[in-house]
């Protein structure tokens, strides 16, 4: 069964942001602000590229979406950054309402409409497991029965963890989360033109059945000065240098090195 990643780095949407903007010019200077966009590629490097090199089971597709107006160096640099890895398709668009883009985009990357494939979506500071896609899989395998009966379906690994990096390494707090962005897939069956971005993520449970697993950690959560969601009055997350075994942890299960982390921030 296809499996679909869909990532967006900094893609200027019409609407899909909590941070408003009068204009598509403001929300595109302020997307491609030198100090943000310095802050998204370490994110992007240090965080979410590690844990899709090291998927168990690297046959998915990843979507990059960017926009027309990324400038060259910037782009440049995605395409030098994402070169190893063979899943990658960086599609550039202009300016159009966010969900309409995303979902042309993933029906657009499904190789065979009357099959049934499976969907996820990652932002540019998260990480998945590395045996992500490989559950995904194992679960639409497990659940075929249920799954045969319902146009759709969402598959939720609900625990992980909420961290912050730096030149200081990885601070980071276990949690459970049920429906977070990361680590949420979902079931699409043959012919069904809906995808995972037509329902807001947290409501997702709300127009389909969904599968729950909570036995371990699946998904990192990037708490950073431009998380879109946190602008308005977030309540503060108490996190915690990682100790040792944590460091390895994170490590073997997402493919996030700590030493590797201090280097991409060492200049920040």
């Amino acid at each position: 069964m296809q499996v679909i990643g869909l990532c967006r780095f900094s893609y200027p949407a019409l609407g899909g942001f909590q941070v408003v903007h009068e204009t598509i010019e403001e929300r595109i200077a302020y997307l491609y602000s030198d100090a943000r966009m310095e802050e998204r590629f370490r994110l992007f490097e240090a965080v979410t590229l590690p844990c899709l090199r090291k998927q168990s089971d690297p046959e998915f597709d990843m979507l990059v979406v960017i926009g027309e107006s990324l400038p060259r160096h910037h782009r440049d640099r995605l395409h030098d950054l994402t070169a190893d890895l063979p899943q990658v398709r960086i599609h550039a668009e202009p300016p159009r309402r966010h969900r309409d883009v995303m979902k042309d985009l993933l029906n657009g990357a499904r190789k065979d409409r009357d099959q049934p494939c499976l969907q996820f979506r990652l932002d540019d500071d998260d990480a998945v497991a590395a045996e992500f896609v490989e559950r995904l899989r194992e679960t639409a395998r497990d659940c075929a029965t249920l799954l045969e009966k319902t146009p759709m379906a969402a598959i939720d690994f609900n625990r992980g963890y909420i961290a912050e990096f730096g030149a200081d390494g990885i601070r980071a707090t276990a949690t459970v989360n049920p429906y977070a962005t990361a680590a949420l897939g979902m079931y699409a069956a043959g012919g069904t033109r809906r995808t995972i971005m037509n329902f807001a993520h947290h409501k997702i449970h709300h127009h389909m059945p969904t599968l729950t697993f909570s036995d371990v950690p699946m998904w990192v959560r990037s708490h950073n000065g431009y998380n879109d969601s946190r602008q308005s009055g977030a309540k503060p997350v108490e996190v915690a240098p990682l100790t040792a075994q944590q460091e390895q942890e994170f490590a073997t299960i997402f493919g996030i090195r700590t030493d590797s982390v201090r280097t991409i921030f060492r200049d920040a």
